[in-house]
């Protein structure tokens, strides 16, 4: 079997329709950058079941259908397909030659054709794992992945080397087994759900015969017992009703009564507002008004007899030369004097005063003859008249103050009688207030009690009876003891009549189906119980299977990777080997118990953990242990080294790899030339390179160019060897 036409058509960059054979051994492609070349990889790795648009260098599906340029329209869809010669059987379908084309629309949808049958993804899936090719190994390698082995975790190497050893068909095997074990335990649950439940129902309708007997019994003594308790509770809620009325009647009198005396006070009140001085506010104005105009003419006057106090004293002052001696105790008194002068309100008080002070000044300074001057009888004269102005506005405040207070007094007693007949007035209101409360609590008493008597109506309702029959001869009632014990049989006797129902010939009939289903899902269920066992013996079948091919393969793999390891490092020692790989420490704790969870989930399906692959390994004249050691071109001879062992034991129809040579340097791509020509003889290699070497090497060169329209086109170069 080999790989004999590759064939696209508006697949990226290429638009019209392209056609790439390969007689066997090495088909290289060439060409400059951005002219296609990796397209022609993705399309390989597209038709071999890539699902992830990302992984085929697109953003979404849609991205591979060609887009169109400034002078070629847009493609409506994309097609590839690839043609094996099967002459030789390795196929498991009846055709001497296998051709395999996907599809897909500017929709979003994707189809599979084998010989033009349309199939299923899954199907293209497993039937490529069972020519070890798929899209998780190394079957591409794409650009700038050259050391995909060394960067892939130990789980994905041993994807890789499981997938080109032609163990995925296992895996697919035991993937699918695993689905069908899980669908086929929650069936069985359902099942034995379905059981469960049936089992009861049937056990119920064949009580139900023998209970039908029991009915009329049953209702007789239901009939009695609601007769019994409909009548009390009636009774009961009636009576409690009876004896609000009087209750009420009584309120409403007195709430009658205290609603006349109400009114007669509310008389009172608005009679002694009618008799409010009208003019007192008024009245307290005008006094206060003429209050200050007084005040105000007795400070002008004070101030005039000040200034005549003070002339006065100048004229009567002793003689040019002649010496008073004031004694100091006089001045102490003659101090105290004016501060009573200051502090005194009374006009009255203030001019006696002042007469007296002035008396004792002119006692002390002996001026007593100076009184004849004519000047200070001209001032007396002139003090006396202000004295007596001072006297009058002192006369006329009094009787201000005196008519002040009548009117306030007036005013009291108005206020006083207010508000004792407007307190009488509040508090009737709150006696009728009291009455009211009490009339509403017996309203809400009485609604309670009507509600219970709709509960009742609704309850005999319930139960088919009239609550009119009920409401007849209650004084021949006889009272009993507990209605809630009443009520308790009333409900166990209507659900044992529920429970009988209506039986008939039906039911028969019913629990004769209702057999019959139950004995089909028990061996329903029997059956599943099987296949759970089956699945779960060929899980562990195909565990032990996988695990003995790869543990054999292994060992076969690691003599050849030491082999390619020194021929591509002049020396040095790698192995792999297996080992259990370390959970990753999760960022969060709910992620951590996430992953917990499904790890004990899956250990608990598979009974077993699959191991992964690390590498060990020494390099000549260095002392590099690990590959996170290792530079990128020397990962990248590890990878090849790898892939070279991988498929010595193993070999693939076909390789595909993108500028894998392109890490290396002159000697090292020499040596991959010369191991991939070797291979050839078992494997067919598809090939991007810029390398010449590689070039050599090539059975058959491809050039892809890209014209003017934006569109690849290809070149074939067979070369002679």
């Amino acid at each position: 079997m080999h790989l004999k036409r590759l064939e696209l058509l508006g697949f990226k960059s290429f638009a019209q329709k392209t056609v790439l054979d390969f007689p066997g051994g090495i088909a290289g492609i060439v060409g400059p950058n951005g002219s296609g070349k990796s397209n022609v990889i993705d399309s390989v790795r597209w038709i071999l079941g890539e699902r992830e648009a990302k992984n085929l260098r697109g953003v979404k599906a849609e991205d591979l259908i060609f887009a169109g340029t400034q002078k070629r329209p847009r493609m409506g869809m994309a097609q590839v397909s690839l043609t094996f010669d099967n002459s030789s059987g390795f196929f498991p379908v009846d055709y001497n030659e296998v051709t395999i084309v996907r599809r897909i629309d500017r929709d979003g949808i994707s189809q599979y054709f084998l010989n033009k049958s349309e199939i299923r993804l899954k199907d293209i899936v497993e039937f490529f794992a069972k020519a070890r090719l798929g899209t998780r190994g190394l079957a591409i390698i794409n650009q700038g992945e050259s050391d995909l082995f060394v960067k892939a975790s130990p789980q994905q190497r041993r994807e890789m080397i499981e997938e080109i050893l032609g163990l995925r068909q296992y895996q697919l095997k035991k993937h699918e087994a695993e689905r069908k074990l899980k669908n086929t335990t929650i069936n069985a649950e359902k099942v034995k759900a379905m059981v469960e439940e049936i089992a009861p129902h049937l056990r119920f309708l064949k009580r139900q015969a023998s209970k039908w007997e029991k009915l009329s019994d049953i209702e007789k003594d239901l009939k009695d017992s609601e007769d019994i308790y409909f009548r009390n509770k009636f009774k009961e809620i009636n009576e409690g009703l009876e004896k609000f009325n009087p209750k009420i009647n009584e309120i409403d009198q007195k709430n009658s009564e205290k609603a006349k005396e109400l009114r007669e006070l509310q008389v009172v009140l608005e009679k002694i507002e009618k008799g409010q001085p009208q003019q007192q506010q008024s009245h307290f104005g005008d006094i206060r008004s003429k209050r200050e105009q007084l005040l105000s003419q007795r400070s002008i006057l004070e101030k005039e007899l000040g200034k005549l106090e003070a002339k006065l004293e100048f004229i009567s002052a002793p003689s040019e030369g002649k010496v008073i001696v004031v004694e100091p105790a006089f001045l102490e008194e003659v101090k105290k004097d004016i501060k009573n002068i200051i502090q005194e309100s009374d006009l009255g008080a203030v001019h006696n005063l002042l007469n007296n002070l002035l008396a004792k000044i002119d006692k002390s300074l002996g001026f007593e003859e100076k009184k004849e001057n004519p000047e200070l009888a001209e001032i007396e004269k002139t003090k006396n008249e202000l004295t007596g102005k001072l006297e009058a506005i002192s006369k006329e405040f009094n009787d201000l103050s005196t008519l002040e207070s009548e009117s306030t007094g007036s005013l009291e007693k108005f206020n006083v009688e207010f508000k004792k007949a407007f307190e009488d007035v509040e508090n009737k209101k709150d006696e009728i207030s009291v009455l009211e409360s009490e009339k509403n609590r017996l309203l809400l008493e009485i609604e309670r009690f009507n509600l219970k008597m709709q509960d009742l109506e609704m309850q005999a309702g319930q139960a088919g009876r009239n609550m009119s029959d009920f409401k007849i001869g209650l004084e021949n009632v006889a009272p009993i003891g507990d209605l809630m014990e009443l009520e308790r049989k009333m409900l166990k006797l209507r659900a044992e009549i529920a429970g009988i129902g209506e039986i008939d010939q039906a039911l028969i009939t019913e629990a004769k189906e209702t057999e019959t289903r139950h004995n089909f899902l028990s061996s329903q269920l029997a059956d599943l119980e099987k296949a759970t066992k089956d699945l779960d013996a060929l899980i562990k079948e195909l565990d032990q299977k996988i695990h003995n091919d790869f543990t054999a393969a292994l060992k076969k793999i690691n003599e050849e990777f030491e082999k390619f390891f020194d021929l591509m490092f002049g020396g040095g020692r790698a192995k792999m080997r297996l080992e259990e790989p370390e959970k990753e420490k999760p960022e969060t704790e709910n992620e951590n118990a996430e992953k917990e969870i499904k790890a004990e989930t899956e250990e608990d399906e598979t009974e077993q953990v699959e191991l992964g692959i690390e590498i060990d390994l020494s390099l000549p004249r260095k002392k590099i242990k690990g590959l996170e050691m290792l530079s990128g071109g020397e990962k990248s001879l590890v990878s090849i080294a790898a892939l070279f062992a991988l498929i010595s034991v193993s070999p693939p129809p076909f390789l595909v790899l993108d500028e894998v040579d392109a890490a290396l340097d002159e000697k090292n791509t020499r040596r991959f030339a010369e191991v991939i020509k070797n291979f050839s003889k078992k494997t067919q290699f598809l090939i991007v390179t810029h390398n010449r070497a590689t070039m050599e090497s090539s059975d058959i060169l491809y050039g892809v160019t890209m014209e003017e329209d934006g569109v690849s086109k290809v070149l074939s170069l067979k070369l002679e060897g």
